[in-house]
């Protein structure tokens, strides 16, 4: 059995994961993953009862009781890198021993469920809407750098992506990573159902133009264009298809819900979306309850 070097899972002095700063009793089953820090509070606010409250970096944690039903809220930051980095500390904390720094015979699937917010591409989205990404779409190339990222992704999906939109060479190969199926038939009654866009940054690979203009003026056309099956791609965040791919590569179930706070179609963005996302984070902490 492999032992893990101490340079590849490194633990503080305290007995906690580097970058989280969490101990293993610390971690739940059930995990919501939001990317601002501030918005761990809001979730938090809703528990019942608190056992801790952590914090490092921008990662910030409190694991406490909603219902009854014990749950973690962390803030991941934004970006795909960071979800390497919590997805990766998240299952380290639930799946190895930190005293042989080996893998536990008994794996312990988590729940993991980003609540987002994000900006809709399809006329017919509207802001305040929460959209269930059962597929997303990552432009960051993450999952590409793991073993087995073919046998998590559907194939089909995304050679009809590079032939519709003539995907660049010089662009990482996009990959189309799916949400877990049991998560999408919870949340099927609250939510739409969309194909996300994970992106590697918030301007130019989301087609935004400041002052440095995109390689590709014309991408986002293509991407709300893009049609196979009859479904349509329908948002973009940044985060997504990580955490679909590599929860799923270790064998927990995850998925993403974004509240829509911004019409790209029409131009039009929200700026007081609180109350749509505590809406959604009060029907995602309801559903999860029952599980």
């Amino acid at each position: 059995m492999r032992t893990i070097p101490s340079s590849e899972l490194i633990i503080n002095d305290d007995g906690s994961i580097f970058h989280l700063h969490l101990r293993p009793e610390q971690l739940a089953d059930t995990v919501i993953l939001v990317g601002d820090p501030g918005r761990v509070e809001l979730v938090a606010s809703f528990f019942d009862t608190r056992e801790c409250n952590v914090s490092n970096r921008e990662f910030n944690t409190v694991t406490g009781t909603y219902k009854g039903k014990r749950m973690t809220v962390l803030s991941t930051g934004i970006g795909i890198g960071n979800i390497d980095i919590s997805v990766t500390e998240l299952d380290a904390l639930a799946n190895v021993d930190f005293e042989t720094r080996q893998v536990k015979p008994e794996l312990r699937r988590l729940t993991l469920l980003r609540l987002g917010t994000s900006g809709a591409i399809q006329p017919d989205i509207k802001v305040g809407e929460a959209v269930f990404s059962r597929m997303s779409i990552g432009f960051d190339g993450l999952l590409n750098y793991y073993k087995g990222r073919n046998e998590v992704c559907n194939l089909e999906y995304e050679q009809a992506f590079m032939r519709h939109t003539g995907w660049s060479d010089l662009l990482p190969k996009p990959y189309f990573a799916v949400a877990d199926e049991g998560l999408f038939d919870l949340f099927r009654d609250s939510t739409r159902e969309g194909i996300t866009i994970a992106a590697p940054g918030f301007y130019a690979p989301q087609g935004r133009w400041v002052r440095l203009e995109p390689a590709d003026a014309h991408l986002n056309e293509k991407i709300e264009s893009f049609e196979y099956e009859g479904r349509r791609i329908t948002n973009f965040e940044m985060e997504s298809s990580a955490l679909a791919g590599m929860a799923s590569l270790m064998g927990h179930r995850a998925a993403t819900i974004c509240t829509i706070i911004a019409q790209r179609i029409a131009l039009d963005a929200c700026t007081d979306y609180k109350p749509f996302v505590k809406r959604m984070i009060r029907m995602a902490l309801d559903k999860l309850a029952t599980i």
